[in-house]
């Protein structure tokens, strides 16, 4: 989480509207739906992957480490769609499957490369800003707020706990240092627990009505913007269009 906030701060793209790149990931998730050629699929995904790293100038190891978890779990879910149960036990090789999951795994992978550009390349508090105009509830408003100030607040913890050990050579060792994670782990529950009453504490203080705001951004050029992820949008809806057409 850490890594892909410091990159959505940090790519060209931060100051973009974040209703055209809504819209933009908006168009490749349904372009990818709308695609049936393994080619089509390909070349959306890499446009919508072009677009982060060389539009919004996303480091290319900051985006491979955010897709290597979805990328595992994807390969993963395709391997078992390939393998199917053996007649005497175990597991057979089915090649006839090949076509169909070559399909799905690319079509995925499509839909993928849509979300990951919004998602480094838009703050969250830009991306609470668009869910509370396309009127979300604000009770999962709230919970996301919160939940991404204590992922900050458990990380600062696990730094500090993690220091104070190693200060104390409780990492000496892989012994040691499997004890001393276990008892950090069971120190972070509590800590996690105060201070997120500590939290609750200080807005019922102020009176807290239910949802909470925060200083709404500017974009000055948001109307260009939104032009520009409208037609970019449009060529990838009309290349699915076009594919699914000639299918």
């Amino acid at each position: 989480m850490v890594r892909i906030d410091a990159a959505a701060y940090a790519c060209r793209w931060q100051g973009v509207a974040p209703s055209a790149k809504g819209l933009f990931a908006l168009a490749g998730i349904v372009a990818a739906w709308i695609s049936r050629s393994p080619g089509v699929l390909a070349l959306l995904a890499l446009m919508s992957a072009l677009a982060t790293l060389a539009g919004a100038r996303v480091p290319l190891r900051t985006y491979f480490a955010v897709a290597l978890a979805p990328l595992g779990f994807l390969s993963l879910s395709c391997l078992t769609m390939v393998l199917t149960p053996a007649t005497g036990g175990g597991w057979q090789w089915t090649p006839s499957l090949l076509p169909k999951v070559s399909v799905i795994a690319l079509r995925s992978l499509a839909v993928m490369t849509a979300v990951l550009g919004l998602m480094l390349t838009t703050p969250m508090p830009d991306l609470l800003l668009l869910l509370r105009r396309l009127r979300a509830p604000e009770l999962l408003l709230d919970m996301m707020a919160l939940s991404y100030r204590m992922l900050f607040v458990l990380r600062q913890a696990w730094d500090e706990g993690s220091t104070a050990q190693a200060a104390r050579l409780g990492h000496r060792g892989w012994r040691q240092s499997w004890r001393s994670m276990g008892l950090l782990a069971g120190q972070m529950a509590v800590q996690v627990w105060q201070r997120a009453s500590a939290l609750q504490a200080a807005a019922d203080a102020r009176a807290w009505q239910g949802s909470l705001r925060f200083l709404p951004a500017s974009f000055p050029n948001a109307r260009r913007e939104v032009a520009l992820a409208l037609l970019a949008g449009a060529m990838l809806l009309a290349l699915a269009l076009g594919d699914w057409l000639w299918a």
